[in-house]
């Protein structure tokens, strides 16, 4: 009989492909499942496993709270039985919300915004003196300690450095009852009518009270009525003149500037906060940056006149409003709308770009009268801002931002808080400095914290400081020492997101949880795995059962149980083909134990290619960490960037190199990090970005029709017989078109049920079934199959299917030489993980005809790969470098590394520790380095001795 609480029992699994398989996990330990890409690792984790706990856990609810819900459909699978309260930490849940950012997703930032808010000194913004703040008892028995025996006047201010002429101010004081005023420090008394100079910048305070002041019981009373009435009328601050003085001094409730008296209102968490009104610099809304209109987009061609064209945003001459303001201003500012733009005057571009309104009379050479005309602009600029700022469509701000670049925003300097939020200090830091610290920085800050606070400042802070520190320690185990607080969540990799979400729940503590884990180790480096493998393990060892779908081999070998699933994938996968300890795997025949005994290897190529001799130089990257940073990629060539997480790989491939040369052969728009200057782009003739995006966000798009394979198919299925006699041509096999589609589903396949406040639902439309086409589409069949059919095929099955059929053939072959034969040809594109996303696209690259001189960038094309996987990858990248083009890959797996041509290693350590190139040259070179952590790892791999 099986114990349910030593183990997870499945039984009768058929979800996709998984063969109705049995299997047992043992609770409380670290469970590996691998296998080949599309073998039914995920199926098992998470489609059955995970999603039978998330059902289980919506039906606790009451059946009020489930009619909003749903019911979750219960997998394919007979019984689950021993499951624990489930948690998937996935690679796509992070919010991609420009207001996410690493602190809010931990938890550290909401935990610094308490720390400041309770424990922060302020600051004035005008002296730098710390601010201070009075109790009304402290302000009595101040003014009588330094007053006595004085005259004073009590003031309230009620005007501070604004223009206007107030008259209805000073009736309404009168009103209340008060007959002297302060302005701009002289005492006058109020009369009927009062007004001042209403261009001039005033400073009025009302005169609440003149006194002599003693140490007696009733001064004390009514210094306690003045003291509150001038705390009401000049809002928590009051001013006491000394007679013959000229200079007053400044009271209040709330936090002040001695000097100057301005005052911060008492801070609370949200005055921290970017998100918060109260918090927010008020220019950018708390983002940090804004977009400001560049007059370069507007007039990019000034050779152009306006007529044909130089005023991009308007494009060409047409009769409309525009052009005849234009004309006004042509005659105007004396010229013509068939003058090149770079004639026009500075004068009239300006009004151009920022509007103008006036009257003017202009001889009229026909009548020899004088004529009137009057300008009406808003101006192109201004134009563009209104309509980014209040578009109502996502395509007019599109068309807005064409024009626009992104700037920092001035007046917080990108550091998103008010000006009064960043005068509040802990240790000489602000929340936004702490903020843009690495990990390792603020580690380093919070270590000595405590010794530098005293008091009651110590007693309030020593418990935030202390959770600040736990959750801050959880990150440096999972290896994210080099990301600071403010880094966008959107900016993250799969494995970073993965990796903070993984910190947080090892900082929840629970116990008894299931956790299921997808990859973790994405974009780890070797020397990182071991601390992220800790993590799991002490997770594992509060008492949480782990399971991990993984491909590594250190997680593989430091697990405490392995299911591998297989033999192949797709169709021939889904069946449990080993499991037990690592140590048992290995005695096993499957292509896992294979390639971990080394019986199977990716063998390093017998010799180096040399290249073409040419290559491509950038110069001076000082994007985010990057050093000033000079490298040379050798063309023709496959080069392998390498580093830890965070060295500045991305940054100087993602966000430097790519911008450059697709700006300079496609025209791209994005914005390349800082560089000195690049040289020789003119020895290739394009380049190819082939990262992890989806091929798609709709259930609509697919690989066939990505790739384009499926216009030929559309194609062919027209040219049949029974198509050619009832007329139907390509566009009645598209499920995108009226006509030959289902039009219940409008050709989706699917029904979408809108849930509100909860992701939107699919439920399969009951018209078509799920074939997406009619019935008179469906009955044109091609060697008997119907274009569902062809949809619903592997492309494993497709390649044989259209064998003889050379244009389809190609481009289905190159599928399935990347490794993904087991898809089929109509899979949404939203349920493909971004291993297969990215070679789908790189599938895509190689039908086409190569120039065999194009120079590829690949972002972890290893990704979500198995050993097997990998090799069958090598070999596709092998043909297109042998063929004379260039592969660029970042890669962490040794088992790409060995095998590329030229290696540069960027680092040393992460983040601010980064941003250098360590080595480069071939693998055999950089393996000689002993300062680069790559070539401590790839020395095993090249045989080469430590």
């Amino acid at each position: 009989m099986i114990n349910y609480e030593e183990n997870i029992e499945v039984q009768g699994a058929r979800v996709h492909n998984l063969k109705n398989i049995d299997v047992t996990i043992p609770r409380e330990k670290l469970v590996v499942i691998t296998g080949l890409s599309g073998s039914g690792k995920s199926s098992l984790a998470f489609d059955t496993i995970y999603a039978e706990g998330q059902r289980r856990y919506i039906e606790t609810f009451s059946a009020y709270a489930r009619q909003f819900l749903g019911g979750l459909e219960r997998p394919d699978v007979d019984k689950i039985d021993g499951l624990s309260p489930v948690i998937a930490i996935e690679q796509k849940t992070t919010s991609k919300s420009p207001r996410s950012t690493v602190g809010t997703i931990t938890e550290i930032y909401d935990f610094l915004r308490l720390l400041f808010a309770r424990a922060g000194d302020a600051y004035s913004y005008n002296t730098g003196e710390k601010m201070v703040s009075y109790s009304d008892d402290q302000i009595k028995e101040l003014i009588k300690k330094d007053y006595n025996g004085k005259k004073i006047n009590v003031l309230a201010p009620v005007i501070k450095s604004r223009k206007g002429h107030y008259r209805e101010l000073f009736e309404q004081i009168a009103k209340q009852g008060f007959v002297k005023v302060r302005i701009d420090g002289e005492v006058k008394d109020i009369v009927k009518g009062m007004k001042v100079d209403r261009y001039k910048t005033h400073d009025i305070e009302i005169v609440i009270d003149r006194l002599k002041v003693s140490d007696t019981e009733d001064m004390d009373k009514r210094l306690s009525e003045t003291i509150n009435t001038a705390m009401y009328s000049g809002e928590n601050v009051l001013m006491v003149l000394e007679e013959g003085q000229t200079v007053a001094r400044y009271f209040s409730r709330d936090l002040m500037c001695p000097t100057t008296g301005i005052s911060y209102p008492v801070p609370e968490p949200n005055t921290f906060s970017f998100n918060s009104p109260k918090g927010m610099c008020p220019n950018c809304n708390g983002l940090g940056h804004v977009y400001e209109v560049n007059e370069k987009k507007i007039f990019p061609n000034k050779k152009l006149s306006v007529k044909s064209g130089g005023i991009a945003p308007l494009g060409e001459y047409k009769k409309s409003w525009a052009f005849k303001q234009i004309e006004t201003i042509g005659q105007r500012y004396n010229f013509e709308l068939t003058d090149p733009i770079s004639s026009i005057s500075e004068e009239a571009i300006d009004v151009l770009l920022n509007g103008g309104h006036e009257t003017f009379e202009v001889d009229s050479k026909t009548l020899g009268v004088k004529r009137s005309y009057k300008i009406d602009y808003e101006g192109i600029a201004n134009f563009i801002k209104s309509q980014y700022e209040e578009a109502g469509t996502t395509a007019l701000k599109r068309w807005a931002k064409e024009y626009m670049d992104k700037i920092t925003c001035p007046e917080c300097e990108g550091a998103r808080l008010r000006k009064e939020s960043l005068y509040f200090k802990i240790d000489e830091k602000n929340i936004a400095e702490l903020a843009h610290l690495d990990i390792a920085e603020l580690a380093e800050f919070f270590k000595g914290l405590e010794k530098k606070l005293e008091g009651n400042q110590l007693k309030i802070a020593e418990e935030i400081i202390k959770e600040i520190k736990t959750r801050i320690q959880f990150l440096l185990d999972v290896g994210l020492d080099y990301l600071s607080l403010n880094r966008s969540s959107k900016s993250l990799s799969g494995g970073e997101a993965q990796r903070i979400r993984l910190a947080t729940q090892i900082g929840s503590q629970l116990v008894g949880v299931l956790y299921i884990l997808d990859e973790p180790s994405i974009g780890l480096h070797q020397r990182d795995n071991t601390r992220l493998i800790k993590s799991l393990e002490a997770l594992r060892d509060i008492g949480n059962s782990v399971i991990v779908v993984e491909h590594d081999r250190d997680m593989i070998e430091c697990a405490d149980h392995v299911i591998d699933i297989g033999p192949r994938a797709g169709k021939h996968g889904g069946e449990i083909i080993s499991q037990g300890h690592p140590d048992e795997l290995k005695n096993e025949n499957t292509l896992t134990a294979d390639y971990i005994t080394g019986k199977r290897e990716i063998a390093v190529p017998k010799k180096r290619r040399k290249g073409n001799g040419k290559k491509i130089t950038l110069s001076g990257s000082t994007g985010n960490n990057l050093k000033n940073v000079t490298v040379s990629f050798p063309l023709g060539q496959m080069i392998g960037v390498t580093g830890v997480s965070g060295s500045g790989k991305s940054t100087l491939i993602n966000e430097t190199l790519y911008p450059i040369m697709n700006a300079h052969y496609f025209n791209g728009v994005k914005k390349p990090m800082p560089y000195k200057k690049i040289t020789g782009l003119e020895h290739i003739d394009k380049v190819i970005d082939i990262n992890q995006s989806p091929i798609g966000r709709t259930p609509r798009s697919n690989p066939a029709t990505y790739t384009g394979v499926f216009g030929e198919i559309r194609s062919l299925f027209a040219k049949t017989p029974e198509a050619a006699i009832r007329g139907y041509k390509p566009g009645r096999f598209s499920f995108n078109v009226k006509g030959g589609r289902c039009e219940t589903c409008q050709g989706g396949g699917l029904r979408v049920i809108e849930m509100n406040f909860l992701p939107d639902v699919y439920v399969e439309c009951e018209t078509c079934n799920g074939k997406r086409f009619n019935r008179e589409t469906l009955e044109i069949r091609y060697k008997g199959k119907s274009i569902a059919d062809v949809l619903e095929m592997t492309i494993n099955e497709a390649v044989d299917f259209f064998e003889l059929i050379p244009k389809i053939y190609r481009k289905l072959k190159t599928i399935q030489d990347v490794g993904l034969g087991y898809i089929s040809l109509g899979q949404q594109s939203t349920t493909l993980s971004g291993g297969e996303a990215q070679r789908i696209k790189l599938a895509t690259e190689l039908s086409k005809r190569d120039t065999g001189n194009t120079f590829y960038i690949l972002d972890e094309p290893t990704t979500g790969l198995h050993f097997e996987d990998i090799r069958v990858l090598m070999e596709v990248l092998t043909r297109l470098v042998d063929k004379g083009n260039t592969i660029l890959v970042i890669e962490h797996n040794m088992d790409v590394i060995k095998m590329v041509d030229y290696i540069i290693d960027i680092g040393y350590e992460g983040g601010r520790g980064g941003g250098k190139v360590v080595a480069q040259g071939t693998p055999e070179e950089v393996a000689q380095d002993k300062k680069s952590y790559t070539a401590k790892y790839l020395r095993p791999e090249l045989n080469i001795p430590d």
